[in-house]
């Protein structure tokens, strides 16, 4: 973790107020929210991410007692929404990965392969054993409850649904959302939210590579890049996410513009459902692995993967059906 310059949006910020217990984070927005802490006990930092807000919804982000020497936050937007994403930080730099992750690390320490700096804020906690702090948007809205309505009818827009203006319009919407995804009429609020945000996944088309599982089961996927050097090309392999079944994830959240991609799905116990001409070295544990010959003598195991993308567009969704990669 080191100290970077601020990168703070206008018209989004952070309110503080006293909490019952550890670090609590609320989302007092109409989007949903992923956040990431950091707790900075020199010599060492623990970071800890990605803790998921509905609009409307509180969480503990970090437990027990605050007793460390400083906290920080980051907040973005979930890659559902439509629009230019959001992002509550601030001016120092902390190591995280795409994924949930939980590390603790030396101070001002690099990053390791796999993870990336972003630029989180300082929570003033008044050196309180217990905080809360509230994103929120600009204009702010008057209450959680408002968040929550407000964050209801965003995401039947990004799932398409633009035309729900009154509350009689977006009642009607959200029933006919239930209907059409089988959700019961009386599942709660957080079911019908995770709902609209896998369905809104499907449709945005963000930065980077995501990927959408479309089967009945999980599955396990790996990425292969071809990443420039003064050298020539340098062959990455990056494995594995477990992505559930309905959902989509982010495997890489940078544009993937002018650069190719291959992918490798598998089922459970190493079923290949999605596979190419391509080689590239895997493990059967989380990997990032430059290079992709000599596999067997590393220690490594070559596979085949399929390409997927590559070219201008900065993002690419890939669909993962029971026959394999849709569209192919």
């Amino acid at each position: 973790m080191k100290r970077g310059a601020a990168a703070f949006l206008a018209g989004l910020g952070l309110l503080a107020l006293p909490a019952q217990a550890g670090l609590t984070v609320c989302n007092r927005t109409s989007t949903v929210v992923y956040a990431a802490t950091a707790a900075l006990t020199l010599p060492d930092v623990s970071v800890k991410g990605w803790t998921r807000l509905t609009p409307g919804t509180c969480a503990e982000a970090i437990k027990g007692d605050l007793t460390a020497q400083a906290y920080y936050l980051y907040a973005k937007t979930s890659r559902a929404h439509g629009g230019t994403p959001r992002a509550w930080s601030g001016a120092t730099r902390v190591c995280v990965k795409d994924k949930d992750f939980s590390a603790r690390l030396p101070f001002n320490a690099r990053c390791a392969a796999g993870s990336y700096e972003l630029d989180f804020a300082e929570v003033q906690t008044q050196h309180m054993r217990a905080w809360t702090t509230t994103l929120h948007d600009n204009p702010d809205l008057p209450s959680l409850a408002a968040a929550e309505r407000a964050g209801l009818k965003r995401l039947l827009a990004d799932t398409g649904v633009r035309n729900a203006i009154t509350d009689k319009q977006v009642d009607a919407a959200l029933k006919a959302f239930r209907t059409r995804v089988h959700l019961a009429p009386n599942a709660p609020t957080a079911a019908l939210f995770d709902a609209l945000e896998t369905e809104a996944m499907k449709a945005a088309s963000p930065s980077g590579y995501t990927l959408c599982n479309d089967t009945a089961g999980d599955v396990y996927a790996a990425i292969g890049l071809s990443m420039v050097a003064l050298k020539g090309p340098v062959f990455v392999s990056r494995g594995w996410w477990t992505v559930a079944s309905g959902a989509c994830a982010p495997l890489l959240t940078e544009s993937i513009a002018g650069k190719k991609v291959w992918l490798r799905v598998e089922r459970g116990k190493g079923a290949p459902l999605v596979q190419g001409a391509a080689k590239f070295c895997v493990t059967n544990i989380e990997f990032d692995i430059q290079g992709r010959e000599r596999c067997a003598a590393r220690g490594l195991v070559e596979a085949g993967f399929a390409e997927t993308a590559g070219g201008p567009p900065s993002g690419f969704t890939a669909h993962i059906t029971a026959a394999g990669l849709a569209g192919r």
